[in-house]
């Protein structure tokens, strides 16, 4: 992608949005100023009209955005299909690029991420919308994950009532039915989750192939069915375990020695939660990964660091999996290439 010429900024809230259009000249320079709109679809063809007399047009411009949840989300398909250049950065990685001093206001907000996207233009990944099946099965994922945590208070209070020494039967009732409830509609949300999948044969196609993992059931399939789209390209072990953030990094500064290497814990909090449930459940069931988790503990390591790994392995095979596009094979070795040569030599 060639430099462009203007670089809009958009400071997004929930009722308004604010931009501000820099532009490359010898340097940049913000030339025109923040302009509030409504956040809402009936402003968008304005907003339109406003770019374009300015002469910001889908080949000379990149937009660039902060990921503010749901309040960006209209406006950033509204824009796409209009063939603009859409970036959608991470708020902590545009406000890290300016010093934290000065005024704070969606004007000085908007030219700053104008700017940013001036600065790191060549790093701006482009956003594109989410295929309908994938953002329904995420939805449906994030809805399930409010009914578990739902249930899992309600079943703790009643537990709590229940060793009390004056019982009410009434609350007790009340908690036990919203329990119920609460696991009639996790029921409902995973059935529909697999009729999604079932009805989209690209996807039905990805999660069949995951689930012939160990370890890997449907919600951990759905999960990184979704990620795969976000996670970087191609997909790499090392960056899609750092995407979702399980791979330990070093803490080690001057004399500072003894901080031990942790994740941190960055990115897609249901699929990490996913993957150290499926890392314990090789643990026990998984006869190689049963033996793997005894032989490092025997050596001194944490059990914690032991299950981290083992879960940094089973996306190793995910990506084989996905990119081989071969069903998993229980048992399978691979044979370095280097060392394959003098075998067949020495034969």
């Amino acid at each position: 992608m060639n430099k462009p010429r203007y670089f809009v900024g958009i400071d997004i809230a929930a009722a308004t949005f604010t931009s501000a259009i820099g532009e490359m000249g010898e340097k940049w320079q913000l030339t025109v100023k923040a302009t509030p709109f409504d956040n809402t679809f009936d402003s968008f063809p304005k907003y339109l009209a406003w770019l374009q007399a300015h002469g910001v047009r889908p080949e000379n411009a990149i937009l660039c955005m902060e990921a503010t949840g749901v309040y960006n989300e209209v406006l950033a398909h509204f824009l796409v299909a209009n063939h603009y250049g859409v970036a959608i950065e991470p708020p902590l990685k545009v406000k890290r690029a300016f010093t934290p001093e000065g005024h704070k206001s969606d004007a000085v907000d908007c030219g700053q991420i104008s700017e940013y996207a001036y600065r790191f233009w060549d790093e701006l990944s482009l956003w594109a919308p989410r295929q309908a099946v994938l953002e329904q099965i995420k939805t449906l994922l994030a809805t399930r994950e409010q009914f578990v945590a739902e249930k899992a208070g309600h079943q703790h209070a009643l537990l709590a009532l229940q060793r009390k020494a004056i019982r009410t039967p009434l609350a007790e009732q009340l908690h036990a039915t919203a329990i119920a409830q609460l696991k009639a509609h996790i029921r409902q949300t995973e059935a529909e989750i697999q009729r999604l999948i079932d009805q989209d044969p690209p996807a039905h196609h990805t999660v069949a192939l995951l689930m012939t993992i160990p370890g890997v059931g449907l919600l951990l399939a759905a999960h990184l069915l979704i990620t795969f789209q976000n996670a970087p390209q191609p997909l790499s072990p090392k960056d899609l375990a750092a995407f979702v953030g399980i791979c330990p990094y070093e803490n080690s500064s001057g004399t500072s020695l003894l901080h031990t290497p942790t994740s941190r814990h960055y990115g897609p909090p249901g699929l990490r939660k996913l993957l150290f449930l499926a890392a314990l459940s090789l643990r026990t069931h998984n006869p190689s990964f049963r033996t793997y988790f005894q032989r490092k503990k025997d050596a001194g390591k944490p059990a914690k660091l032991v299950i981290n790994n083992i879960a940094n392995k089973l996306l190793k095979i995910v990506v084989a999996v996905v990119r081989t596009d071969t069903a998993f094979i229980p048992g399978y070795r691979s044979i370095n290439p280097r060392l394959l040569k003098p075998a067949l030599t020495k034969s």
